[in-house]
């Protein structure tokens, strides 16, 4: 079957990726392993919140809602949070607020699953999904790049979209090499029930083994994010919820209240970067281009970012008439999603390194600096608008 783009990976940026070139026109071949699970109303015992969730930020939004699948997200669960604080302790806080910035909310916190399905929701009939798939050889050539399914099927197409994660298979297939490190800390997550009702505010702690976050959920949950030592991050993963419980408030600060673990899980933390984003026909985005340290949760944005930059140049080179896979497009998305992403990248080592450091002098330079921060006015607007995707 001979279709314009391939998108090989469905899940959140992969999906929104074909969504953008469909509704454009372009007949797209959307190839992925999963389909998201279907939703269900009530929020009980048995369909509890997911443990992957994301913080979506307003340009994420925004483009989302342009192309329709904000609003089937919004009929089902989805947290805006209107304040954010990161603290080392209660003398040291940075607060940002969505008023400051005159906006209604900052950003929201959403569950992968469901925003995977929202897209889905929104597929055009221009996309055709192979599901379950997956490819099993790619082939290039001057005019195409052809994949082959693993039902044997073959696919063609002017570009091939790798958006199946940070081991891609696309990717590897493409002998596309990548660099980067395995960090020393692994994250704990826990998916909790709290004894407030939903919360509109998202924190973060500082401490001497690595950051710990309240991200809040609807109907009284929330996601506990830990970082720590991976062997020890690993030895809580593996204990019962009410094991975990009284371990979580004790780590926690007293502002968490007394929390009820529904279940936990765990993933190390890793950065890497894709040493070219396209090789011939097949380009990158999303975790298959990069990966970052979650600090702040702007992986899932990035890539998003990714999605918006590479199917705004494609739409115009197929209304244009151009090459899908011109070598000149390609190497202007990735000029700039490579400086983007990079800086992201340095800011947040910046962050995890800053820290890590528990030298005295060097921690209340730290909080001296957190303080100034916190009374920066509109210098610390300007990074709250950065921050959520406005500037």
């Amino acid at each position: 079957m001979k279709y314009d783009v391939i998108v090989v990976g469905g899940g959140m940026v992969g999906a929104a990726t074909a969504l953008a070139l469909g509704e454009a026109g372009l007949q797209v071949a959307l190839v992925e392993q999963h389909q998201p699970e279907p939703y269900s109303n009530s929020l009980d015992t048995n369909n509890d919140a997911d443990l992957r969730v994301s913080s979506i930020n307003l340009a994420s939004e925004a483009w989302l809602s342009k192309l329709g699948a904000w609003q089937h997200l919004q009929q089902m669960r989805l947290c805006p949070y209107q304040r954010l604080q990161a603290f080392e302790h209660q003398h040291s806080v940075v607060s940002f607020s969505a008023q400051d910035i005159k906006h209604t909310h900052l950003g929201h916190i959403v569950e992968n699953r469901l925003l995977q399905l929202a897209i889905f929701k929104q597929l055009s009939n221009n996309v055709t999904l192979y599901c379950p798939a997956q490819i099993t050889a790619l082939q290039q050539d001057a005019e195409h790049a052809t994949v082959t399914l693993n039902s044997g099927e073959v696919l063609q197409a002017k570009l091939v979209v790798a958006a199946d994660g940070a081991n891609s298979q696309l990717r590897q297939l493409a002998a596309m090499g990548t660099h980067g490190w395995q960090y020393q800390q692994a994250c704990l997550i826990a998916l909790v029930r709290t004894p407030y009702p939903q919360q509109d505010i998202t924190w973060q702690q500082f401490t001497e083994q690595g950051p710990r976050a309240f991200l809040p959920l609807t109907n009284n949950q929330a996601s506990l994010v830990w970082y720590d030592n991976a062997v020890k991050v690993k030895q809580l993963a593996a204990l019962t919820p009410e094991q975990l419980q009284p371990l979580l408030l004790q780590a926690f600060p007293e502002q968490l209240g007394q929390v009820e673990v529904i279940k936990s899980g765990w993933f190390p933390l890793a950065k890497m970067q894709v040493n070219n984003y396209f090789q011939h026909r097949v380009v990158v985005v999303g975790d298959a281009a990069h990966t970052i340290n979650p600090l702040a949760g702007q992986g899932v944005n990035l890539g998003f970012a990714d999605s918006k930059l590479l199917t705004e140049l494609v739409i115009a080179a197929y209304t244009n008439g151009e090459d899908l896979a011109a070598k000149g497009m390609l190497e202007n998305y990735q000029r700039k999603r490579r400086l983007a992403n990079t800086l992201m990248m340095a800011a947040m080592d910046t962050f995890y390194v800053g820290f890590s450091q528990q030298m005295p002098l060097v921690r209340k330079l730290r909080q001296l600096a957190m303080k100034a921060a916190n009374n920066s006015g509109e210098l610390k607007n300007i990074v709250a608008r950065y921050a959520v995707g406005l500037s």
